[in-house]
């Protein structure tokens, strides 16, 4: 989700949407302790095939996250429970993420050959990523649909800019069992996109991850963090001061 559009959390038109406000705003705001979450995340020896399937050996030694918190609010949604897998190689660092779904909520028809704008007003996935730690307000945004739609971004949040001409040389894929209602995205992001350091085991980012899912309007759709941000009547992902930390390991 990017900070320029989007969820004008106090604004409501007509007396339903006023309901639904009133009844936002009685749930209890989270809090944020610090220190925040950490995954420490395996490496792994040569350049793994990327792919969208749990069961592939491409998986077996990753870390594991969960994401099932509302990024705002004091509550969990089980029945989405996202689970991610994480590892990283001497280039790059790999994501898996594992998606049940009751209903998708999708642009069509896909466009995966190039990005797509205002993915996050969709059922979308987000990966954050910096690796500066004296101006956190910079880092990378990178998205993936169900459809296998994306968009990745370089973000300046203290000049309010996100960049939607930066590339920075992933791969990802992404698929949908219908069957079973869980949605699969994959990606491999090039370690020096976000990155001019030297990557080495002990090697410290700033990281977020999260869902957007649902229908309707803002109110009724699920915006869930791995890390909670409990931004208040800020953007819920846009929020650096309360990033987790992704912590490269042996």
């Amino acid at each position: 989700m990017t900070f320029s559009s989007k969820r004008k959390w106090d604004v409501v038109v007509g007396g339903g949407l006023c309901l639904l406000a009133a009844a936002a705003r009685a749930q209890a705001p989270c809090t944020v302790s610090h220190p925040t979450a950490e995954l420490k995340v395996p490496h792994v020896g040569g350049q793994p095939r990327l792919n969208a399937d749990p069961a592939s050996s491409t998986w077996t030694t990753a870390a594991i996250a969960t994401i099932v918190h509302d990024c705002a609010k004091a509550m969990d949604y089980p029945r989405l429970k996202t689970e991610v897998r994480v590892f990283w190689t001497t280039t790059d660092l790999y994501l898996l993420f594992i998606c049940p779904f009751d209903t998708l909520n999708l642009f069509l028809p896909a466009q995966p050959d190039r990005p797509r704008h205002a993915l996050w007003d969709r059922d979308v996935v987000e990966i954050f990523l910096g690796d500066n730690w004296q101006n956190i307000n910079l880092y990378r945004e990178f998205e993936i649909a169900p459809t296998g739609d994306w968009i990745d971004l370089d973000i300046d949040l203290s000049r309010d800019l996100h960049d939607e001409s930066w590339r920075s040389g992933w791969e990802l894929t992404a698929r949908i069992d219908h069957d079973h209602h869980v949605w699969y995205a994959a990606a491999r992001i090039p370690l020096r996109s976000v990155s001019a350091h030297t990557i080495s085991p002990g090697t410290r980012w700033r990281m977020n991850l999260y869902r957007t899912d649902g229908v309707g309007p803002d109110s009724q759709r699920h915006f869930m963090c791995w890390q909670q941000t409990c931004a208040g009547d800020r953007d819920p992902n846009h929020v650096p001061e309360n990033f987790g930390t992704l912590t490269f390991g042996e």
